[in-house]
């Protein structure tokens, strides 16, 4: 039926107009050959760059390995409970974090929690300034939110291909790949944040007088924290989600073992380091928003 109806249309009508195939491959062939030119070029600056993000990673991930694990389990509880003044999330972490240790991951989740703790602070450094710069600059705001949406609906084993063809395979090239899907949340809810601030409070701020910067340390982060924790939240969870796909570029931790168990089909070990990942995620999506609860609750308490 088809085939007749277009025996009677042109054929620009029935066949979809494509670019000439050997345009494309010149395209592709310049793009990639001027990409590697630029790795040739600059890897070893790229690679002196990079140097102080490895050393602080082997480090951390050396500080959680090597500790014995009853201190790392008397520090996880005192900062879970820091953050979450919660005694019940307390013991769920602590159960939580034994039955891991029990099952033989005790130093992938040592691993992993370095990956995630480097990521975090990483994606905080970098997305805090950004989401302030969005929220004071609607022309900003204009060019970074299509950024974002790029970076948030891109599939993360593309994020892959630039970074390994940049930096090689490694720990520090799946840190990267990470931090860049993972930043996007941090971006968003602290614009947000910063912009829900009510517009009568800064009036009054404005009526005493206060700079633009003190403004924003005294009035506008204070009163957005709710909202940039829940940022924090997130970002947490996405990097725990990426640190199984950047296994296959050299980071390990949890996400080698589940890398390992999909190519050896080993059902429970995959289950088992599933199961780790989760309970790691729930630890910190546990304490994260009991923490932005106290803040929301004292929002509320100081602005009546």
């Amino acid at each position: 039926m088809a085939s007749m109806i277009c025996s009677y249309l042109p054929e620009l009508l029935c066949k979809f107009p494509a670019i000439d195939t050997n345009l494309m491959r010149v395209v592709r062939k310049t793009i990639d050959d001027s990409f590697k030119g630029f790795v040739r070029a600059y890897g070893n600056v790229i690679d002196t760059m990079v140097q102080p993000l490895q050393s602080f990673l082997n480090w951390l991930e050396a500080l959680f390995v090597d500790s014995p694990w009853i201190l790392v389990l008397i520090a996880l509880a005192l900062v879970v409970y820091l953050t979450s003044r919660n005694i019940k999330i307390v013991i769920g972490a602590v159960l939580s974090m034994m039955l891991i240790g029990l099952v033989g991951l005790w130093e992938d989740t040592m691993v992993t929690l370095a990956i995630v703790t480097v990521c975090t602070l990483i994606s905080i450094v970098i997305g805090i300034p950004i989401g302030i710069v969005m929220a004071r600059s609607n022309r900003v705001q204009s060019v970074v939110n299509p950024v974002l949406d790029v970076m948030q609906t891109m599939p993360s084993f593309v994020y892959l291909i630039p970074v390994v063809m940049i930096f090689g395979i490694g720990k520090v090239p799946g840190l990267i790949a990470v931090v860049i899907y993972a930043v996007p949340p941090i971006i968003r809810l602290t614009n947000l944040g910063i912009r829900l601030v009510d517009r009568e409070v800064l009036e009054a701020a404005d009526a005493f007088g206060s700079s633009a910067r003190q403004k924003l340390v005294n009035v506008q982060i204070p009163l957005a924290l709710p909202t940039i924790m829940a940022g924090i939240n997130q970002t947490i969870m996405m990097s725990l989600a990426m640190v199984v796909v950047a296994s296959m570029i050299g980071v390990g931790g949890l996400g080698r073992n589940v890398l390992q168990a999909i190519n050896n089909q080993f059902f429970t070990i995959g289950f088992l380091n599933g199961f780790a990942l989760v309970a790691i995620a729930i630890i910190f999506d546990r304490a994260s928003q009991a923490y932005g609860k106290r803040l929301q609750k004292h929002t509320e308490v100081v602005h009546g």
